[in-house]
């Protein structure tokens, strides 16, 4: 009895405390102002990411076999954070192209690391389609979605003790390639929520226009996935970026408060050069 009771005591002790250090893991974000709780550093969200790149790619097929490709979708993802606010994270952002001819589908490790399979990139055709994608990833690895979700699963402190491990020594072993693994395993299947996909896609509004995009890319983009979902099986995107009723509307209304007198003409969509360069590429693939 002694013992059960003894059991009990320390279990609630380990759930105060675990409660404690979520309450009071508060941090401001540099971009978006927002009070947030997680337990990674930007640092340690960057370690995550590059820990988990190479396994993502094993999943989805690996990387697509076009060097040109590849350096236009890191080309535009680049443009999107060096020519706005996001180039102030200090996250070191790289995008690449999966090689899944099947799954339609985009999404982001915390720290930077961002991902479209060639499906997705076959459905598009403007370079402000592709840098609205782009920028809509960016938005989530600046929000730190993914850093609040694991602080919410409570993976806590093993994860960033592993994640501390593997940014300072090689020390470690299995035990915290384990824990790092299940937490990648988690962000590839995260169901981001309602006030993430909404900041995601103001973040992404706001970054592709900085860099000089037509925002009105990432609407065509909703779009595309609409049809895609009409047609059939549901793209994977929206299986893990939920589609809300209206959430072309909402875009809509995001642009219209950027620009109430309608977006710039010198916003470019870049279809002459995404068709030079994607679809000349991809024709007969």
């Amino acid at each position: 009895m002694n013992r059960v009771l003894f059991r009990m005591g320390l279990g609630l002790l380990v759930a105060f405390f675990g409660l404690i250090s979520y309450f009071t893991s508060t941090v401001e974000n540099p971009i978006t102002g927002e009070k947030q709780r997680v337990k990674l550093s930007p640092r340690e969200e960057v370690a995550l990411g590059l820990q988990g790149r190479g396994r993502i790619a094993q999943q989805f097929g690996g990387l697509y076999p076009d060097e040109q490709l590849q350096a236009y979708i890191d080309q535009v993802g680049q443009q999107v954070v060096q020519n706005s606010v996001a180039s102030g994270s200090g996250y070191p952002f790289e995008f690449h192209l999966l090689a899944d001819p099947k799954t339609v589908n985009a999404f982001a490790l915390p720290g930077g690391q961002i991902f479209v399979t060639v499906a997705l990139l076959r459905k598009m055709n403007s370079e402000a389609q592709l840098a609205g994608v782009l920028a809509h990833e960016v938005g989530h690895v600046i929000g730190r979605h993914g850093a609040e979700h694991l602080a919410k699963q409570q993976l806590g402190g093993s994860l960033v003790t592993a994640v501390g491990v593997a940014t300072t020594d090689e020390q470690g072993g299995g035990r915290q390639g384990a824990v790092l693994a299940q937490a990648v395993n988690q962000m590839v299947s995260l169901r981001y929520g309602r006030e993430d996909e909404l900041e995601s896609d103001r973040l992404g509004v706001r970054f592709m226009s900085e860099a000089g995009y037509d925002p009105r890319g990432l609407i065509e983009v909703m779009k595309i996935f609409e049809a895609a979902r009409s047609g059939g099986a549901s793209p994977e995107f929206l299986s893990s970026h939920p589609n809300p009723g209206n959430r072309v509307e909402r875009l809509q209304g995001v642009i219209g408060q950027q620009y109430p007198n309608g977006v710039p003409a010198n916003l470019q969509n870049g279809r002459e050069e995404f068709a030079r360069i994607v679809q000349s590429r991809l024709q007969g693939r």
